[in-house]
């Protein structure tokens, strides 16, 4: 043993400089070490910042980022996070493997790193520029000459870019901005950038300038289909959704369309460790997606077949928890968090009762303020109707009584009746939709109804929310003695055995899931909860889809509760300190309103898709409203017309030029509207919206920064390519074939290329570069200042410049800072000074 144990102490003794060969230790290695010294060189620092990433992952997460000799060498995740107790997972650590290698883009070959202009403008410019010694003059004669400008439209999206500097490009978007708003007004400048959250100053750059110059700021969230509008058509708000931390609390959790651990990596894991906690975890997906292999269940339903599953899930609850058994927590839940207490009139149509109106309280008595726009509950405790406070006129009347207490305008508690079906004066037949058939044919259920008296006198046939649903759904009750639905009844719509010839979804495990789903609402008080994203919310009438869903929690009693409710997840929406970015980013310390405008209707009208629409359903609107078969841009020309809808640019004539008249004839403010309403009125003003085919409503100057407008953001990417740009484009249809609107004015031939100037800011050279006529070379999130927030935790998280912007880079807030300053100086000369362009703030440097 000793021999042994001296041998291996000899071994060790050498280990440092020693070599292993053939199981032997010799006394020095043959191989050099130098190779320690570069690897360790690698990871060293002079040091390290604090910083984030502008991605709309909602991840927003803090990195360490390590900079040596002025170059970022690589990012690691912060661990510093305030703790959220002893009993809860941690929100950190933060990360995924996509923003620890975000530096790759700081010296990636895609890097744009100086300004570049088209080569054909830019001829065109020094040309006109030397000519005339006036760069707005210049723009002038090149825009006002078609065959000049021609030629630098039709080159767009081919290439020919050379490099510029930044003040002679921005002596040309100063002047083209000048020249715009003299010739045709303010809001024909219009910017796009989307989801301020993910990097607040960057986004306030653009909008700042916007908004101290009078132009249009479009919205972003509606246009590419992120924003849910099941949302704010329910509660009026935009997806105010729970923090993924509150995912730990859910005791239930179906996973609907959004592929947690891929687009939410940093919050997947309160999901996963939610199972440790007893959680069951319900996937829906038609393809076997990430997220399904933390599932307990899976549901593949079909694509864009999620509205059919839900309504069978629906229909399985109102039949177990509202018929067979009533819950008293879901009951007290939907009479005051819910519309179904409330009363709807029947009225007969083509010889079929249908639902109608709501009932209000100025149909029962004109002692109500704003009596059109309170609704009416029958009260079970006095056996008659009543009405509720916390309706939308409740929010106006200056009563202070805009909340969801069950009492009425006097403060005396009520009672909301759900169902006449034991009280009721008659059981009718009532026609409800059925769009799912071809020839969109209605389906007829029995109905508890009751008669009331309206302020007159006369007869009222009503009934409620609640009953209308039960029947819409096939709900058996036992109103019609001659029918009774069964779960396996596959002809009755909304049946599980119904869904799954649509869904494929067996139906078996649609009754377990929903069975499920509301038991666990039931016996924790509603933490069950649906997360929802983009795979329900990228369809063609997706509201209807997400409503769908949203009966499911509603009816469970589940929204407003921790680990409770619906979570949707497309975006990083949430700016947390809304009131002083909206102070910074719309200029609201030196103006007025803003000039926003929503991007969906903005550009179905710049990039003409209105003429490309499809009129086969002309002839089956028997259950649409007095709108249903009208245009959809006839329908924005009217809500624009009154008042329903903002709309920009607004007139056909420039606006400056409107009040500058009101101003000549000494109109105040109060007689300058009135006189517009009346010109209006009278056709001596114009609608733009009406107009879209005038040359003086076109977008003239664009600026699109933090966006890749024509990639990702631009459904249509088409007819942007023809009709906005005037680049050569692959549409594949014509307009003559197509549904056309009867009330705005058109010509026969569509415009092309609407646009005189666009211009993209960006660190990388996208498909809106290549169609742009100037790209200006952006600052990384490494370079530059600024803030990020989220709703999926809440932290506001900091940009701090790691690096100096390399090359001729500048941060967003920077470059319109320095076209700003040439718009000023250039301005002096050319623009009148009025309340509707502030000329003074856009020379300083703060």
């Amino acid at each position: 043993m000793d021999k042994k144990h001296n041998k291996l102490l000899h071994k060790l003794k050498h280990l440092k400089r020693g070599n292993l060969i053939n199981n032997n230790w010799t006394e020095e290695s043959p191989r050099p070490r130098d190779w320690e010294s570069i690897y360790r060189n690698r990871w060293q620092h002079d040091k390290v910042v604090r910083s984030t990433h502008g991605v709309n992952c909602t991840g927003s997460c803090s990195w360490k980022i390590y900079v040596k000799d002025g170059i970022v060498t690589q990012e690691t995740q912060q661990i510093d996070y305030p703790s959220t107790g002893d009993d809860f997972p941690q929100y950190e650590p933060r990360g995924c493997p996509r923003g620890a290698s975000y530096s790759w883009y700081t010296y990636s070959p895609t890097r744009v790193k100086y300004p570049y202009i088209r080569k054909d403008l830019y001829e065109l410019w020094e040309n006109e520029l030397e000519e005339v010694q006036n760069p707005v003059q210049a723009w002038e004669n090149i825009v006002s000459d078609k065959k000049k400008k021609q030629k630098y439209i039709k080159a767009r999206g081919k290439g020919g870019f050379i490099r510029g500097n930044w003040k002679s490009i921005c002596q040309m978007i100063a002047a083209s901005s000048i020249y715009t708003i003299k010739k045709y007004g303010p809001d024909r400048i219009a910017g796009f950038s989307p989801i301020p959250a993910m990097s607040m100053i960057s986004y306030a750059g653009g909008t700042r300038f916007l908004s101290l110059i009078g132009g249009t700021i479009i919205s972003f969230y509606d246009w590419y289909a992120d924003l849910p509008p099941a949302s704010p058509q329910v509660w009026g708000d935009q997806t105010d959704v729970p923090e993924s931390a509150d995912w730990y609390n859910s005791k239930y959790f179906i996973i609907w369309g959004t592929n947690l651990p891929q687009t939410r990596t940093p919050d997947a894991h309160f999901m996963v460790e939610s199972r440790y906690a007893g959680t069951k975890v319900v996937g829906v997906s038609p393809d076997y997606a990430e997220y399904e292999k933390f599932a307990d269940m899976w549901l593949p339903a079909k694509e864009g077949t999620d509205g059919a599953l839900a309504m069978a899930m629906t229909h399985v609850i109102l039949k177990e928890f509202y018929v067979d058994r009533e819950v008293p927590y879901f009951t007290q839940y939907v009479k005051q968090y819910t519309d179904l207490p409330f009363l709807v009139q029947l009225k007969d149509k083509n010889g079929s009762l249908r639902a109608d109106n709501f009932l209000r309280a100025a149909d029962l008595s004109n002692e109500y303020s704003l009596g059109d726009w309170k609704t009416v509950v029958w009260d079970e405790n006095i056996q008659k109707p009543v009405v509720p406070i916390g309706s939308a006129g409740h929010h106006w009347d200056g009563k202070q009584n805009w909340n969801l207490e069950l009492e009425d305008e006097s403060g005396n508690a009520i009672n909301p009746m759900l169902s006449f079906i034991d009280i009721s004066d008659n059981i009718d037949s009532v026609d409800f939709p059925h769009f799912a058939t071809k020839d969109n044919s209605s389906i007829t259920h029995k109905v508890p109804t009751k008669v009331i008296k309206d302020k007159n006198g006369n007869d009222i046939l009503v009934t409620t929310v609640y009953d209308l649903m039960m029947a819409h759904t096939s709900v058996d009750r036992g109103l019609d003695e001659n029918t009774h639905v069964t779960y396996d009844d596959s002809t009755v719509p909304y049946t599980p055995a119904w869904q799954e010839g649509i869904t494929g979804v067996k139906k078996e495990h649609v009754i377990q899931v929903a069975r499920e789903f509301a038991q666990t609402a039931e016996l924790t008080k509603g933490k069950a909860m649906i997360a929802m994203g983009g795979g329900t919310n990228h369809w063609y009438h997706s509201d209807q889809i997400y409503r769908a869903i949203l009966n499911i929690i509603m009816l469970c009693g589940t929204e407003g509760v921790n680990g409770g409710g619906w979570a949707h997840y497309v975006g990083q929406e949430k700016v947390r300190p809304s009131e002083g970015f909206a102070q910074v980013a719309f200029a609201n310390d030196w103006k007025g309103t803003p000039r926003h405008m929503n991007g969906t209707s903005y550009f179905y009208f710049a990039t003409d898709q209105f003429r490309y629409e499809s009129d086969e359903d002309q002839d089956n609107f028997d259950w649409g409203g007095k709108f249903s078969n009208m245009h959809p841009a006839d329908f924005n020309a009217l809500s624009v017309r009154l008042g329903w809808l903002p709309g920009y640019p607004q007139l056909t004539e420039n606006s400056l030029d409107v009040i500058s008249d009101a101003r000549k004839r000494n109109l105040d403010d109060a007689e300058a509207i009135n006189d517009i309403a009346k010109q209006l009125a009278e056709g001596e003003l114009n609608w733009a919206i009406e107009n879209p085919d005038d040359e003086r409503t076109f977008p003239k100057v664009f600026f699109n920064w933090r966006s890749n407008l024509l990639g990702d953001s631009g459904k249509g990417h088409e007819y942007f390519v023809k009709h906005m740009i005037g680049g050569d484009d692959s549409i594949l249809t014509d307009t003559k074939n197509s549904w056309q609107p009867k009330n705005i004015n058109l010509n026969d031939t569509p415009a092309e290329g609407k646009v005189d100037l666009l211009i993209s800011m960006d660190f990388r050279m996208t498909s809106s570069g290549l169609f742009s006529d100037i790209v200006l070379p952006a600052a990384t999130w490494y370079e530059k200042n600024d803030l990020s927030s989220t709703d999926m935790h809440p932290f506001v998280h900091p940009f701090n410049q790691a690096i100096t912007p390399p090359w001729e880079t500048k941060s967003d807030w920077d470059a319109f800072r320095e076209i700003a300053r040439t718009f000023s100086e250039l301005a002096k000369d050319y623009l009148p000074k009025s309340e509707d362009l502030v000329m003074q703030p856009l020379g300083h440097d703060t």
